[in-house]
């Protein structure tokens, strides 16, 4: 029995539609998946949604989803999950005591459970219901050998698993801090897990569409359109799958937000969101090896503090130093929520004097609260001159051009990588983790990293307008003087000092008992 025919019967699949006819797109997108016969208007559906103009020959190997929101693709996911669990013998690739498992892979633990939830209620028919052996709160042990499995997005949770089907839900909009391309880094894993069942293997990945990257975006851009074996492609509007959702609706998200509503409901690839840093970019300033530096004597230190109120979002800060025109990135410290605010500060503080700071730069936006829980402990806090979009921006140059140095912490990656440009209706770029994401690490060094770039050391010399000294410190070539009267004037001195000996390391001042007043 192919899987039209089990959609068509109300003992089986077809249990689970409550509207026939508003399943007829999916029923065509099903028929090409399998490979199956195609009616004139399904023909015509396929041709409109993959770009191709012959239809398949076989069943796809791989099945990608793009569709819009609320277009009914987790559900039909699960159908095809359930149909190949029922209706496929997966039993002559298992070793004994072996089961085949057919991986449902969520987003998170809410969508884990609709999908979940999805599969329980297909295997409800009437039929299907006497082939479920046993269920729990993340699986169903089907007779025959197979479980239906739902899990988060991580490669550690499918490993070690004999995979025959594998979905992925909403896989553009998967995050993960520990991972960089937790999507590529799931889909190698599963490959790895499915060869025991060679060509009757399959994948199916489904998401709205968001930004122009990952493995959604590497699919699209390399087979849609493009007669494929293997890979078959489905890119479709929200309406176009599920003709309930309303015009009127669809229309005044459109008209909310165009660029958004396009990817939502349009199941277009966002043109206004793009990557901030290349992977390959990040790894090249990154120290292997090295998650920590310890503080070294007559160094200049500088520090950035991202706060928070402890309910949701980190608490971090990171401390770095110039180094012969390299911003280094000496110390990481993260507390995730739930903390004690002040708890932490004491922490941090404690941090900042082992490495001899006493002025910590903080997000401006963390209101009064930090200020005075530092202050508490002697530590100047002081809000940030730029706001984070702008932080960021001056970042990427320091790590496009390799001067500066992170330390090896796959968080702190995982977060550079997150971050997105995004160009809003104005024109004007911002940049910010993408939804359902954190930067709490990313801001906290791209701040040090910053600060450290454009730091100096700039004295205030008190120069004699007239009398000793004045012309033997111009001939030293020491100082600019920038006031017509010659009262003060700077002179900016390298990190780490002026070399012994050298007039700016304090010989005139001994000599001629100028001021020197050292401003960080």
């Amino acid at each position: 029995m192919n899987i039209l025919e089990a959609l068509g019967d109300a003992n089986l699949l077809g249990a689970s539609i409550r509207d026939p006819d508003s399943w007829k797109p999916w029923r065509a997108l099903l028929g090409a998946a399998f490979g199956l016969p195609l009616s004139e208007d399904a023909l015509a559906l396929y041709r409109q949604c993959t770009g191709r103009r012959v239809p398949p020959s076989g069943p796809a190997a791989y099945l990608w989803l793009v569709v819009g929101r609320r277009g009914g693709k987790s559900f039909a996911m699960a159908l095809i999950a359930v149909f190949l669990a029922v209706f496929k013998d997966w039993r002559k690739y298992l070793s004994p005591g072996e089961r085949a498992i057919v991986l449902l892979v969520a987003a998170d633990r809410e969508q884990a459970k609709i999908l979940h939830r999805y599969c329980q209620g297909i295997l409800s028919a009437p039929i299907l219901q006497s082939l479920v052996w046993n269920v729990t709160a993340s699986e169903i042990e089907l007779k025959g050998g197979v479980t239906i499995e739902v899990v988060t997005r991580s490669y550690r949770s499918v490993r070690g698993r004999s995979v025959c089907v594998a979905v992925l839900d909403e896989l553009a909009f998967w995050r993960d801090d520990d991972s960089a391309n937790p999507d590529a880094e799931v889909l190698n894993a599963i490959r790895a897990s499915m060869a025991t069942f060679g060509s009757d293997a399959m994948v199916i990945a489904g998401s709205s569409p968001y930004a122009r990257r990952g493995v959604l975006w590497d699919a699209f851009r390399r087979w849609h359109a493009k007669d494929d074996a293997r890979n078959l492609v489905w890119q479709a509007a929200t309406r176009v799958m599920n003709p309930t959702i309303s015009q009127d609706f669809v229309d005044s998200e459109y008209e909310r937000d165009p660029a958004s509503a396009a990817a939502e409901y349009g199941a277009n690839f966002r043109s206004d969101v793009a990557e901030f840093v290349d992977l390959a970019v990040l790894e090249a300033c990154t120290a292997d090896g090295l998650f920590e530096l310890p503080p070294v004597s007559g160094t200049a230190y500088l520090a950035f503090c991202d706060p928070s109120g402890g309910s949701s979002d980190a608490m971090t800060l990171a401390i770095a130093h110039h180094d012969d025109g390299v911003a280094v990135l000496d110390c990481v410290r993260e507390v995730r929520a739930p903390f004690q605010p002040e708890a932490v500060v004491e922490d941090f503080c404690a941090t900042l004097a082992a490495y001899g700071i006493a002025k910590v730069t903080g997000d401006r936006y963390a209101g009064e609260w930090p200020r005075e829980q530092f202050k508490k402990r002697n530590v100047d806090y002081v809000p940030s001159e730029r706001v984070k979009s702008d932080i960021y921006r001056d970042a990427l140059p320091l790590l496009n051009s390799r001067k500066c140095q992170l330390l090896d912490i796959r968080r702190l990656i995982s977060q550079l990588h997150g971050l997105e440009r995004r160009t809003a209706r104005g024109g004007k770029d911002s940049i910010d983790h993408a939804p359902g994401a954190h930067d709490d690490l990313a801001n906290a060094v791209a701040g040090a990293i910053v600060l450290a770039s454009h730091h100096e050391v700039t004295l205030n010399f008190h120069v004699p307008t007239v009398g000793p000294g004045r012309s033997e410190w111009i001939a030293a070539g020491g100082l600019s003087l920038s006031a017509a009267d010659g009262a003060y004037a700077d002179a900016s001195m390298p990190p780490g000092g002026w070399p012994a000996g050298s007039p700016q390391a304090g010989g005139l001042d001994a000599q001629f008992g100028w001021s020197i007043n050292q401003r960080n």
